[in-house]
């Protein structure tokens, strides 16, 4: 994972990651993901860095932590980093890319039909 590129906190792009690796299925409810140190290591960074992603994760559901035994997706798992990538992006990304829109001078309506242009290519 490239850290280097965002000016996003690292700790948010680890969440953001793990958020992901939910959605898509590669942490299945009930998986048991990565140890704050095994992931720290696999991503090259402090694993402070990473506990405060986990911190974050499990504060928001996305994860749980059974002491001794390490961390898990819960069956709403999916459903939650839905919320939280929903939430995130709203609220970090998406006002950036309207002022672009808007500055470059793209309509709602031009928008409307590259995103639905977007999907049917997503739906084939």
């Amino acid at each position: 994972m490239n850290f280097s590129y965002s000016s996003k906190p690292i700790f948010l792009q680890i969440a953001d990651r793990i958020s992901d690796d939910v959605l898509s299925g590669a942490f299945p409810p009930g998986a048991r993901i990565p140890s704050v140190r095994e992931f720290a290591a696999d991503m090259q960074v402090n694993a402070n860095t990473v506990m405060r992603a986990y911190d974050l994760l499990s504060g928001s559901g996305i994860i749980y932590n059974k002491r001794g035994v390490g961390y898990f997706i819960p069956d709403d798992g999916p459903e939650r980093a839905l919320q939280y990538s929903r939430e995130a992006f709203m609220r970090d990304e998406m006002p950036y890319f309207l002022m672009r829109l808007s500055k470059m001078g793209v309509t709602a309506d031009e928008l409307a039909s590259i995103y639905s242009d977007f999907i049917n290519k997503q739906q084939k």
